[in-house]
Parts: C-alpha cells; structure tokens; sequence
C-alpha cells in the first residue's frame, strides 16, 4: 500500500510558474508508474502528464506540452510537476496517481490507478 500526498499548489497569476510535488509513503516509488490529472470545477478529471516507473519514459496531454514538465525523483520518492507559463485555463485540483507497473497501459489518460493522492488546489488569477 502507497500513500500519495500532493504539495505546491496555490493562487498564481498569468504566466507564472507553480512546482507540484507527490510524496509518498508506505512503498518506494521506483516501481510505479505515476501521472498527474487535474479537475476543474465542473468539469471531468483531465489527464496532464505520466511518466514511467524509471523515468525514460513521458507523456503530456497536448494543452501542457512545452509548459510542464513531470519528473520523478528516486532517492526522495516523490515525483514532480513543473508548470510554467500557466494560464487561467490550468486552474484545477491537481492529483496524482500511481500503479506498480512500467507504463500505465495503452493510454495512460484512461488507466485506472490504484493510487490516488487528495489533490492540490491550483488557481492561476488573469
């Protein structure tokens, strides 16, 4: 069992950048595949990034590519996502999620994970 807690979220404004964090606890992470989704208020829980369980591979959603950048971090067991250049669009809850596999399936924006943190609330102000 993994304990998944998310970090860093807060009220940016336009084009600012936020640093999310994912801890974990209970089990190394070095064997989990961990992703990053998000939902905004009326809206379903959108898929942002994954990455392996030994970081040679990632996948974005197109809406974050060339601003975020998910990364994972063996020795601190947490994973991360960088985001830049947000825009007003990019508020949400933020989760992450993870499962003791390489890769999440074909497609890792419809996989169901194990795991699942309680989220980090993201506001990015106009």
């Amino acid at each position: 069992q993994v304990q998944l807690v998310e970090s860093g979220g807060g009220l940016v404004q336009a084009g600012g950048s936020l640093r999310l964090s994912c801890a974990a606890s209970g089990r190394s992470l070095g064997s989990y595949a961990m992703s990053w989704f998000r939902q905004a208020p009326g809206k379903e829980r959108e898929f942002v990034a994954a990455i392996s369980w030994n970081g040679d591979r990632i996948h974005y959603t197109d809406s974050v590519k060339g601003r975020f950048a998910i990364s994972r971090d063996q020795a601190q067991n947490t994973v991360y996502l960088q985001m830049n250049s947000l825009k007003p669009e990019d508020t949400a809850v933020y989760y992450c999620a993870a499962d003791t596999l390489y890769w999440p399936g074909t497609a890792p924006s419809t996989y169901e994970y194990e795991y699942w943190g309680q989220g980090t609330q993201v506001t990015v102000s106009s």
